[in-house]
């Protein structure tokens, strides 16, 4: 049998240098450490980290109960609301904000500042958009399709920014793109879609166009997975999404020749390598 790993599969930039960041801070101080959310969507690195006491706080109303202590803001980022209510309180801030999704906050306060209302594609309840918003005002808005802009109802005076979350599926944010300025708005549309997300998707599609079984291995709260998910399926009707080598139970007859594997920007290196290693024993 022939297994192939993707390349780009694992840790993302971001990730790899927000983890990091929660763990230089383990025995560097005494003050009690938290992370704004989850690190990463990723049950066994969050649950080591907890281990080592650092605790998740969940909640703005939790976020302005903390004193004396060390915050790490995770790569999703967080709205100016999040820094304001840190620096009050005098928390020590460790920002572990992807510089991509960074750079993002920037264009939208510009872009907010100079009076043009900025629209995110990507999904409303994702962490990374809920911060790119609290860079805007109430005149920003998400949409993930182009319903979604129709029912907006904007006036056709105003001027639009389109922007997109770092992991949105880069086919689908081209397409709606090409809708929107096909109709009468001042538009100017700035791809923030993360380079390393889009070299994943199109070496995940090219991997599970080529296997009989791809495995997508992420947390299952994980938006890029679950997008990497859905790119394998249109291609491998035996696409499996697991977050560990446990959750492998394939339901297959047959012959099966060749397994893809690819995964999520938070599954550690090690939980791709067990899979990779013992794979073959599943078939």
């Amino acid at each position: 049998m022939e297994v192939t790993v993707a390349k780009t599969a694992g840790f993302c930039f971001g990730v790899k240098r927000a983890v990091e960041k929660v763990y230089e801070q383990i025995g560097k101080t005494e003050k009690p450490i938290y992370t704004y959310g989850p690190i990463i969507h990723n049950e066994q690195v969050v649950g080591d980290l907890q281990e080592k006491g650092v605790e998740v706080i969940d909640t703005l109303e939790e976020l302005r109960t903390i004193r004396d202590a060390v915050v790490v803001i995770r790569s999703h980022g967080v709205g100016k609301d999040v820094y304001d209510i840190l620096k009050e309180n005098g928390v020590e801030i460790v920002d572990a904000t992807c510089p991509y999704v960074k750079k993002i906050h920037r264009i939208v306060e510009k872009q907010t500042a100079e009076g043009r209302r900025v629209l995110i594609v990507g999904s409303e309840d994702h962490p990374e958009v809920q911060g790119i918003k609290g860079w805007g005002d109430e005149r920003t808005k998400v949409i993930e399709n182009m319903d979604d802009f129709r029912r907006l109802e904007l006036p056709e005076d105003e001027k639009l920014c389109i922007v997109s979350q770092t992991t949105f599926n880069y086919k689908k944010f081209q397409d709606l793109v090409e809708k929107i300025s096909k109709t009468r708005y001042d538009i100017t549309v700035l791809n923030t879609i993360c380079n390393a997300t889009q070299e994943r998707q199109v070496e995940a599609r090219q991997i599970a166009s080529q296997v009989d079984v791809m495995i997508v291995i992420g947390g299952r709260n994980s938006s890029n997975t679950q997008k990497l998910y859905e790119i394998c399926r249109r291609e491998c009707k035996h696409t499996y999404y697991i977050q560990t080598l446990e959750d492998f139970k394939p339901e297959i007859t047959g012959t099966v020749r060749s397994v893809g594997i690819t995964a999520g920007a938070s599954t550690p290196n090690q939980i791709i390598e067990e899979v990779h290693t013992n794979v073959r024993i599943k078939f």
